[in-house]
């Protein structure tokens, strides 16, 4: 299911628990032969991952992916934003700390794209938050007004060579997407004009892509792993089906970690039917 984006100082809706059916029905009123029903620890850490709506760096281009937003290289920094008419521009980033790069995330749904791979290629397109494709012409013009994806709106993201963790902007006429600051401008007065006319890699056209968290693909694996790691006492128990002591549990919990998990429980549970009938 498609999130709706969120901003910072959204207030997040709070989840309501659920009373555990059948509660108090059929219960054991012995409580050593008790097992506790167990938690959803992986469920819940899965789906907390999957709500993570932080904005990060991407750092490769296989990182680079869903909602993202453009940093431009101006002072004060500005993101690649479009309006309603298609109409492409440069907007002044509100959320960001000391005015560096890597800590901005859109105050704004114009500054949010969302990147996806063509099917077949290695190039990119980019759909505004009014559902259009970023294009540019022949002439370096920027717009957003198209439903169709062509060579027009299809681009390569390129990572910059000596510069980690920023990238370039390419069309499929080698051009680059670049800011033409007005020369009447003074420092931190009118955003400069985006166009995608560059024919070399200069420091305007070399941009910082942030994303949100749960899109990054080595991000999204760490906490689905250590979302496999989690695992509570009442689960384990009620996997072994009987209470466990201190150290069972531990060396249940070791065992998840190191990939022996059903083995480690398998004995446990002949263990028991020793126990029982010896």
């Amino acid at each position: 299911m498609v999130k709706p984006l969120a901003f910072k100082g959204d207030k997040k809706p709070k989840k309501r628990k659920r009373a555990e059916a059948g509660e108090g029905a059929g219960q054991d009123d012995n409580p050593e032969r008790q097992v506790k029903a167990p938690k959803p620890d992986d469920a819940e850490a899965e789906a907390d991952a999957d709500d993570d709506d932080t904005w990060v760096s991407a750092d490769v281009v296989s990182d680079i992916s869903g909602p993202v937003m453009f940093v431009l290289p101006s002072d004060p920094p500005t993101a690649l934003a479009c309006d309603a008419t298609g109409k492409v521009f440069a907007l002044p980033i509100e959320n960001i700390i000391d005015g560096n790069p890597t800590t901005a995330e859109p105050h704004d749904v114009r500054q949010v794209w969302v990147a996806n791979r063509i099917v077949g290629t290695e190039n990119f397109r980019l759909k505004a938050h009014h559902g259009k494709y970023l294009s540019c012409d022949k002439f370096g013009i920027l717009t957003a007004a198209s439903d169709a994806v062509s060579p027009l709106e299809s681009f390569v993201l390129v990572p910059t060579a000596d510069t980690p963790g920023t990238f370039q902007v390419q069309t499929l006429r080698d051009t680059f997407l670049t800011i033409h600051a007005s020369r009447s401008a003074k420092p931190g007065g009118a955003p400069p004009e985006v166009r995608g006319d560059e024919t070399k890699i200069t420091f305007d056209t070399t941009l910082r892509v942030r994303m949100q968290a749960r899109f990054k693909p080595r991000l999204k694996a760490s906490r689905e792993e250590k979302a496999r790691e989690r695992i509570s006492r009442a689960e384990l128990e009620a996997a072994a089906g009987r209470r466990l002591i201190e150290d069972e549990v531990k060396m249940l919990k070791k065992a998840r970690r190191e990939g022996n998990y059903h083995e480690a429980l398998l004995d446990i549970k002949v263990k028991s039917k020793h126990d029982k009938f010896g």
